[in-house]
């Protein structure tokens, strides 16, 4: 394999393309005007550095801003998407080994090699994430508590930095900096080349089957009880229900299909076969259903459907376990596009947050029983809740645990907004207390003082010295980085 030496950029002439645009979390609660530089190559990524340290601006890394909060926004300086960045260098289907650039994404990656009975093994619940933003993020699947986080995935990578330097980084090679980079929400530098593993597979298929839980007690015991025989698990749970209900929902459990139990593979480990159909029932068009899901988008509709879909699950646990595409099960996200457009863009309404923690399974009962309970105190019922297992890994500023996480969406409206950002704070402190985390992907809610309490001081600090090492004029900010960490440098 072909590395490059750590050596300073050659910078160039080279000239990136740049306009200036409305650049917003997916969330569509937070955005920014800013100028957006989309380099091509590493040469034009050096330029934007110089650029930047030329002009005295700050560079915010970005993908495809699929970020739910303000993780790739830059409101007060530059905005540097790596998403033209988007070749696959090489591919090896004999061990599954993929090396691409920071803007393939997770879609364009899995359409590549399917044929040869390969699948990513981490993705989010959309394809449309880049490779680089999902390592940004250290980005976890359906099936963490069975392989972790991409950046379990990862073998090594390349980081420009700011100061010059392009390194290549792996568990035994500037091993800190790959620890930290990972899930170091692009505060150390821009991804340029990544290597990654992905899972071998022997169908286009899954095999599903689903369990209604009563209540959040019951939805814990099943997935503790399965997490050992399932390829994947996830929960979604009706935030509406209260008292002996609280917590009810339905899980959803996955495996793969063994060598010779799919009777024609060529056929299902294609890209036609994974599509997404593009109506429903053969007729309507799904890009339009946002439309009609707006007619629902409030607690009195929400609380229907919510209630329609759990009384729908005890039809789906008698069905016997079913056949769903890979693309069909992993990126549910994907199967109404647009869908958060319910939620609105308008001065009435202003998108949705996601309210995701993460607890040591000692505690996760206990403390997810009271943000429930909190959030209808206060009279601000998450819309959907998803329900996840997870496993710790080694990555400095990690969100895993041994334990659960717990994604709340929260509809976002200028007149709640004010009593809904407390909220979050006083479930912070619920999750801080019970020796929880937070996922910088899905944040737009957390303060400076939560982070200190929350990630492991000592973690902090070295990510702190590494940044002022690769990073010395402080080149790489955000909005997250400024609201949640710069504070803290007084």
């Amino acid at each position: 394999m072909t590395t490059h030496p750590e050596t300073l950029f050659d910078w160039t002439a080279a000239r990136p393309a740049t306009s200036l645009e409305y650049a917003e979390g997916w969330g569509m609660a937070a955005g920014s005007v800013s100028r957006i530089l989309r380099p091509r190559s590493l040469e034009e990524l050096a330029q934007c550095y110089a650029l930047a340290r030329r002009e005295g601006v700050t560079l915010g890394l970005r993908g495809t801003g699929n970020s739910y909060g303000d993780a790739s926004l830059n409101g007060r300086g530059y905005v540097l998407d790596t998403s033209r960045m988007n070749r696959i260098l090489a591919w090896d289907p004999a061990t599954g080994v993929a090396t691409c650039e920071p803007g393939v994404t997770i879609e364009k990656l899995w359409k590549s090699i399917l044929a040869d009975g390969w699948w990513p093994r981490v993705v989010s619940g959309t394809m449309f994430p880049t490779l680089g933003g999902a390592a940004a993020m250290n980005i976890h699947g359906k099936n963490n508590y069975a392989v972790g986080t991409i950046g379990d995935a990862i073998r090594e990578f390349d980081l420009a930095t700011p100061a010059g330097e392009h390194l290549t980084c792996s568990r035994e090679r500037n091993a800190d900096l790959f620890h930290a980079a990972i899930g170091g929400f692009g505060m150390l530098g821009a991804f340029t080349r990544i290597v990654l593993e992905t899972k071998k597979v022997h169908s286009g298929d899954l095999r599903v089957r689903a369990k209604a839980t009563r209540d959040l007690a019951a939805m814990i015991e099943y997935i503790e009880a399965h997490k050992a025989d399932a390829d994947y698990l996830v929960g979604w749970v009706d935030c509406f229900a209260r008292g002996r209900s609280l917590g009810r929902g339905l899980i959803h459990h996955a495996n793969y299909l063994h060598q010779g139990e799919d009777p024609d593979p060529r056929a299902t480990l294609t890209v036609e076969h994974q599509e997404l159909p593009a109506n429903i029932l053969g007729v309507f068009p799904k890009d339009q259903v946002w439309r009609a899901l707006r007619l629902f988008n409030h607690d009195l509709g929400m609380r229907a459907i919510n209630f329609a879909k759990y009384r729908a699950g005890f039809l789906e646990e008698l069905d016997e376990p079913y056949l769903q595409s890979h693309a069909g099960f992993a990126f549910l996200l994907d199967y109404v596009p647009n869908w958060k457009w319910a939620y609105g863009r308008t001065p009435r309404e202003r998108g949705l947050i996601q309210y995701q923690s993460f607890v040591p399974h000692a505690a996760a009962l206990a403390t997810f029983t009271e943000l429930l309970e909190r959030c209808h105190a206060a009279g601000l019922v998450p819309y959907l809740g998803v329900f996840k297992r997870h496993r710790p890994d080694p990555f400095w500023l990690t969100h895993a645990v041994d334990g659960w996480s717990f994604a709340l969406d929260f509809k976002v409206e200028p007149s709640t907004r004010e009593r809904l950002w407390r909220l979050c704070h006083e479930l912070s402190e619920t999750v801080i207390a019970s020796g929880g985390r937070f996922y910088f992907a899905k944040d737009l809610v957390l303060r400076p003082e939560d982070a200190a309490r929350a990630f492991p001081a000592d973690r902090l600090a070295a990510f702190r010295a590494l940044k002022a090492r690769h990073d010395p004029d402080g080149t790489l900010a955000t909005d997250l980085w400024r609201r949640v960490f710069a504070p803290a440098q007084g």
